[in-house]
């Protein structure tokens, strides 16, 4: 390696049990749940990396992995399957000071599991993504600026209208300087969130850690929490703090109606453009036959995967792989995870079906104003053994 430019890993968290997208990932992790029809919530992380030229990619996993794993297929739909660098996958990481076998307790005990890996690996500059957001970016800009100003933290932020207590609020100067950060206030002072991007100096990262664990004989990674509760405001208020400032589209998709939502967007075209020349979303894709309309059905304004076949009406909705609408059901508003009958008689209204479901004939869910009026259909006996998607 060149030593005058920067050694880069991005660290993507993907271990947590995303209990606010349940019970879609009660039998998944939440990295490996379906987006829009034909690929997954970390192909969104995984695609903008490799498109940004990162390679040392690192994937921190803890619940579920399996499912997970066998989509990754060691780094090859994303180019990352070097021999000696590439996509790594960092199984719960056991220190010496850790009397939890590895697990961490949030995502703050994360990053300081990963510490003394960063400095064997010679990494200077650490990315920390999360896998459950939509959106597109090109982190050579973002690197850019990070080592021209010689930030400890760069917060990649952008403009939200919806209700912003839900992020960490971010402060900064017109420069860009950072100067406050407030995790998911009850009373926010702005609008600008953090995106779940970070860029650190691994130094920085380290001593910040170190800071915030002395003068407890007893402290220890776990005890970090959120980073957002502890290591970013501590950066903020002792470190070289500034923005980068992404614009479009971005939509953090941790909840039921927030992953509802992201996906009407996609089907009325204003979400990420999926097939975007220049920057597709990447993923492992299985092989299906082309979907199939038959005469007398009728499809309006919806995505339609392939390996369906469309009887019935289908109104603004998602219709995944392997999925059967038959002639007398009508689908609308709908997200239809894969390999689903619906069956003549049935009428789904805001429903998300997921994978292998029974879905009776009859009326379910009801369309109306509001958040949890979404209408979650899954098999309770389901396991992470595979999915509509599993290769």
């Amino acid at each position: 390696m060149n030593s005058n430019v920067p050694t880069v890993v991005a660290l993507i968290l993907a271990g947590g049990y995303g209990s606010r997208l349940s019970p879609l990932t009660d039998a998944r992790p939440k990295p490996a749940v379906p987006l829009a029809g034909s690929y997954r919530l970390i192909d969104v992380a995984l695609s903008n990396l490799a498109h940004s030229g990162l390679r040392d990619v690192w994937v921190v996993e803890q619940y579920r992995p399996g499912l997970l794993n066998r989509h990754l297929a060691g780094g090859r739909p994303w180019d990352m399957d070097g021999t000696r660098r590439g996509l790594r996958i960092v199984p719960p990481e056991e220190r010496d000071d850790d009397d939890r076998d590895g697990f961490s307790e949030g995502n703050g005990h994360a990053l300081y599991q990963q510490l003394d890996a960063l400095a064997e690996f010679g990494a200077d500059t650490v990315v920390v993504l999360s896998a459950d957001h939509l959106y597109q970016l090109d982190m050579r800009p973002v690197l850019a600026q990070h080592h021209e100003r010689g930030s400890e933290l760069t917060i990649i932020t952008t403009e939200v209208l919806e209700d912003p207590s839900r992020y960490g609020v971010v402060s900064a100067t017109p420069e860009g300087t950072v100067t406050g950060y407030e995790y998911k206030p009850a009373d926010p002072s702005g609008n600008i969130v953090a995106t779940e991007v970070f860029v650190y100096r691994v130094e920085a990262l380290k001593r910040a850690i170190t800071e915030l664990l002395e003068g407890d004989s007893g402290a220890n990674g776990a005890d970090l929490g959120d980073y957002g509760d502890t290591i970013v405001p501590h950066l903020v208020e002792h470190g070289l703090v500034h923005e980068y400032r992404m614009t479009g589209y971005w939509r953090d998709l941790g909840t039921i109606d927030a992953y509802f939502q992201a996906h009407m967007e996609l089907i009325d075209g204003g979400g990420i453009q999926l097939d975007r020349p220049d920057w597709p979303l990447l993923t492992n894709l299985s092989v299906s036959s082309p979907a199939r309309i038959d005469a007398g059905a009728t499809v309006t304004t919806s995505m339609i995967c392939p390996g369906a076949r469309i009887r019935g009406a289908v109104e603004h909705s998602l219709i995944g792989p392997g999925v059967t609408v038959e002639r007398g059901a009508t689908v609308s508003r709908s997200v239809l995870i894969g390999d689903v009958v619906v069956p003549t008689g049935a009428h789904l209204e805001s429903v998300i079906a997921d994978h292998g479901v029974t879905i009776p004939a009859g009326h379910i869910g009801k369309t109306k104003p509001g958040p949890g009026n979404i209408t979650v259909i899954v098999d309770e006996s389901s396991t992470d053994r595979g999915d509509a998607l599993t290769p």
